[in-house]
């Protein structure tokens, strides 16, 4: 998976080179350089906030290297998001190249959790800790590639741009800006810690579920033909469920699968007594949760009970994904086959006798 790109290059271009010497060897896992052990935390004896800083440091550049990895490896285009914004910072996915136009594949969409990682990462803290095998998304793509389907990556934590640390936006603070337009937001810079920082939301990715829907709206939605399957993880089943509500005959008439894993969704809160959707999420939707169950075996618990639910075959939140993958996809193989069947059954029969006038 690495040896097209070296992360060592990212790292020689930040200033941390002496506190980074971080490579990943041939199993995708993150190990130092000279003692070949994994990643340590406590660098600096008993300074918490310069460590937090590294460890900041760290996941900024794992962001730029799997950024690299999606167009370079896996061949995916970058998709800036609103098209037109090209003055202002703007948000952006990923998708193979011929996923809006290859009508014969199915498009496979991938959601992750909620938090500081960005698209092509299911979890910051399983790349360090696991390797990329584990803790990135390009395993699942690259399945997914193999199998002939198409593929987007959604980016739904990239919702705001910091003026002092994004390169991109360098120049950005000298144009007028209408001071309603920004936003401050305390948050910790990689280079100035608890320090308030002038942020700018970005436009249509103000949150995971804005993202969510534009992409649908203005992307997704305009396929025609095309059979669409979701993996979501945490809180991206919250925001699945938050596009089904808002795009309701949309996304029931074109998603024909939804894997779910550890899903932080609530079905009574946000689909109500819909008699329509909870019984399209019955048939459509398959959960995979953390448990001490071997794989694919069933898992039901007392507060979900909407939809089939399966262990992931692990008790690790940040391991689900990678540890469901193999189990994801069949359950998606045999739910196209049974679409398949249930379109073909549709089909009238022409004879001869319904030709004649």
């Amino acid at each position: 998976m690495t040896q097209e790109l070296s992360f060592q290059k990212f790292i020689e271009q930040s200033d941390l080179l002496e506190e980074l010497k971080y490579y990943f060897n041939e199993k995708a896992e993150l190990r130092h350089i000279e003692t070949q052990g994994p990643f340590v935390f406590n660098y600096y004896k008993n300074v918490p906030e310069r460590n937090s800083k590294r460890y900041q440091a760290l996941g900024h550049l794992l962001e730029q290297y799997i950024y690299e990895l999606l167009e370079k490896v896996c061949q995916l285009q970058k998709v800036y998001i609103p098209p037109e914004a090209d003055k202002e910072p703007r948000s952006f996915f990923f998708m193979s190249e011929k996923a809006f136009t290859n009508h014969h594949s199915p498009l496979l969409i991938l959601l992750q959790d909620h938090g500081v990682f960005r698209a092509g990462q299911w979890s910051q803290r399983a790349i360090v800790h696991h390797g990329l095998q584990h803790g990135s998304q390009i395993p699942c793509i690259q399945m997914a590639l193999q199998a002939h389907y198409d593929v987007i990556v959604l980016n739904p934590n990239d919702n705001f741009v910091d003026l002092k640390i994004e390169k991109e936006w360098k120049g950005l603070s000298k144009q007028k800006i209408e001071s309603s337009s920004l936003k401050m937001v305390e948050i910790e810079s990689f280079f100035s810690l608890q320090k308030p920082l002038q942020c700018i939301p970005k436009r249509c990715s103000n949150t995971p579920e804005e993202h969510m829907t534009y992409v649908w709206d203005y992307f997704i939605s305009k396929t025609e033909g095309k059979d669409v399957a979701f993996i979501v993880h945490g809180y991206g089943g919250l925001v699945f469920m938050d596009l089904l509500v808002h795009r309701k005959s949309e996304v029931m008439s074109k998603v024909y699968a939804v894997a779910l894993i550890d899903s932080q969704h609530h079905v009574r809160h946000q689909l109500g007594s819909d008699v329509q959707l909870l019984a399209w999420i019955k048939h459509h939707c398959r959960e995979w949760v953390t448990s001490r169950k071997p794989l694919n075996k069933p898992a039901v618990t007392v507060l979900k009970k909407e939809f089939p639910m399966v262990s992931a075959g692990t008790e690790k939140y940040d391991l689900a994904p990678s540890s469901s993958l193999q189990s994801i996809f069949k359950y998606f193989k045999k739910a196209l086959r049974a679409k398949t069947n249930i379109n073909s059954s549709h089909v009238p029969i022409v004879t001869r006798s319904s030709t004649k006038i």
